[in-house]
This record gives C-alpha cells, structure tokens and sequence, in this order.
C-alpha cells in the first residue's frame, strides 16, 4: 500500500503525524508530508511530493493511515494500493 498528501488541501494540523508518525512528517512550511523510513516525500527535501511522492507503508500501519485520512480535516490523506 502506498499513501501521498496533497499539500494544497493540507491545513497543518498535524493529526496524522500524532497517529502515525512514521508515515508522516510535519516540516517547517507547516505541511505535512509522508516519509517512508528516512526518505522524505517533499520537494524540500529533494524528493517528489503530492501524487508523485507516494510512501510505501506495511500492512501492519493500516488501520493508522487510514483513522489519519479519516481524521484529517484538510481531507488531504490519499491512500493507493
């Protein structure tokens, strides 16, 4: 499974860094980003980010990726198989 955040919709709020803080990062733009190990998904961090920055992320972190799409009030959390 993969997950990506659309920085767009992205309010900062950093619920989903809370759940699962290792899928997702907050950085000091304020945004919240995904990382899969060491790699973070951000254009600042020289990686591609939104829908070409997809983190890969064990099946055992499912149910916490999905409560943080689910409690994310920018709704910005998109999760791919």
């Amino acid at each position: 499974m993969k997950v990506w955040i659309d920085q767009d919709l992205c309010t900062g709020d950093g619920l989903c860094e809370e759940i699962a803080p290792d899928v997702f990062t907050l950085l000091d733009d304020g945004l919240a980003y995904v990382r899969e190990g060491d790699t973070i998904y951000a254009t600042a961090k020289g990686n591609p980010q939104g829908a070409d920055g997809m983190a890969g992320f064990a099946d055992s972190r499912l149910d916490a990726v999905i409560e943080s799409a689910e409690e994310c009030p920018g709704e910005c959390i998109f999760i791919e198989p």
